[in-house]
């Protein structure tokens, strides 16, 4: 088993440190592991950055909004949407329970739901609160199923027994349950009609089931046949074996390589801790297979930048508004901004992050960093040391030590390979 804490603090947080790993490497990576999984300390770093209260949605008292009511509550999302992403950056940067936020990052991009089109804040904060909430993977597919962002974001509310949707049907097999290739089309058909009537309320944030537009009848899905609803397709997906190494392959991917398979022996050692989440991670964390991927995963834009963030003792909460739209653009821009995955497949992973244009924007987001941190001088060692890297490479270390400004030294080495991959 790998002893190399700082691998498993950069997996399984958003990046640790300095003083963390510190403490880490003293600790060892078993008491370390314990510690990250099942903190036994309250979580006083998140308490600083408490949840937005929004209220209620605007457009929920407004069922025909003239032109002007439109313009006007569309006006109010938008400032909202921007206030529960920056908390939640904030969140992530602050909390002290790094493994349990990076866990419900990790679902957010599992149930990816975009903000662009279901539109209410209010909705993708309900789902955030039920993936953070949830008691293990069966009791969170069973609330996501009904779940009325998610419902919204795949056209469920049109769902009827008269005309069946299979958008919800299909990617709980394909995406959030079993993975391509371990059901057929017939199968989700099926599904289809076994998800109707459910219906998506602003008001009450919750979706709600009208029995006239449910399809009651006999439906046959991988070879159950039965009055399946949702309730019980879900409990039928829940049971066929695919699921747990489904799962176990999508946190080998988020976690461990993006480019290399699961082996089989710890896909099988973590699907034997199913459903549980973090006792799926504990498997993977201590099988030798992650050790042996160090080096080789991309960081996530959003891994990068907070991590960057709590290395430098930086946070969202205080900055200037300016400031805040240039983060946030920066982020977009590359590709990854919390609640706006880009598709039902959610973000991509790997060599796509590192684009030339990526590049670009990294540099202009890294010096926005490096104006905000309160640096005087710095040589290569220093940076390496705050920024938890290693070392460099002599290539790397070139470029580093020929420059003499510390904040145009933080942002190439934020942007050296040595940073963006982990």
């Amino acid at each position: 088993m790998t002893d190399d804490v700082a691998l498993l603090l950069a997996r399984a947080g958003f990046g640790p440190t300095a003083a963390e790993l510190a403490v880490a490497r003293k600790t060892g990576y078993a008491g370390t592991l314990s510690a990250l999984l099942d903190p036994s300390l309250p979580d006083i770093g998140a308490t600083s950055a408490p949840e937005p209260r929004l209220g209620m949605d605007p457009f929920a008292d407004l069922p025909t909004p003239t032109n002007q009511q439109r313009i006007e509550a569309n006006g109010i999302r938008d400032r909202q949407i921007e206030e529960i992403t920056r908390w939640w950056l904030d969140r992530m940067t602050v909390t002290d329970h790094q493994a349990l936020e990076k866990l419900v990052f990790f679902w957010h991009g599992h149930w990816a739901t975009s903000v662009d089109k279901v539109r209410s804040p209010q909705l993708m904060l309900l789902q955030h609160r039920t993936m953070r909430g949830a008691r293990d993977f069966v009791d969170m597919c069973h609330k996501m199923a009904v779940d009325p962002a998610l419902v919204y974001w795949l056209d469920g509310q049109l769902n009827t027994k008269a005309s069946p949707n299979e958008n919800l049907g299909r990617e709980l097999m394909e995406l959030f349950m079993l993975g391509i290739g371990n059901y057929t089309e017939k199968d989700v058909k099926e599904a289809g009609r076994a998800l109707t009537g459910w219906r998506v309320s602003l008001g009450s944030e919750a979706c709600f089931f009208q029995p006239e537009q449910h399809d009651s009848g006999s439906k046959t899905i991988l070879g159950v046949t039965g009055a399946l609803d949702t309730a019980r397709l879900v409990d039928l997906l829940l049971r066929r074996k695919e699921c747990p190494r489904f799962v176990a392959a999508r946190m080998w991917r988020r976690y461990a390589s993006s480019s290399q398979p699961i082996p089989e022996p710890t896909r099988e050692a973590m699907a034997e801790v199913f459903p549980a989440p973090r006792a799926m991670l504990r498997v993977l964390f201590e099988d030798e297979a992650f050790g042996a991927t160090a080096g080789s995963l991309v960081k996530q834009p959003v891994e990068w930048l907070v991590g960057g963030m709590r290395q430098l003792g930086l946070r969202l909460g205080g900055l200037p508004a300016e400031t805040l739209t240039t983060i946030l653009k920066g982020l977009r821009d590359l590709g990854q901004l919390p609640f706006v995955p880009p598709s039902v497949g959610g973000w991509t992973a790997g060599g796509s992050w590192l684009t030339s244009a990526a590049a670009q924007v990294r540099l202009a987001l890294a010096g926005t960093l490096a104006t905000l941190a309160a640096v005087e001088k710095l040589t290569p060692d220093e940076v390496a040391y705050i920024l938890c890297v290693e070392g460099w490479t002599d290539r790397t270390y070139a470029v580093l030590r020929g420059v003499k400004d510390p904040r145009h030294l933080l942002i190439l080495a934020m942007a050296s390979p040595e940073y963006l991959v982990t």
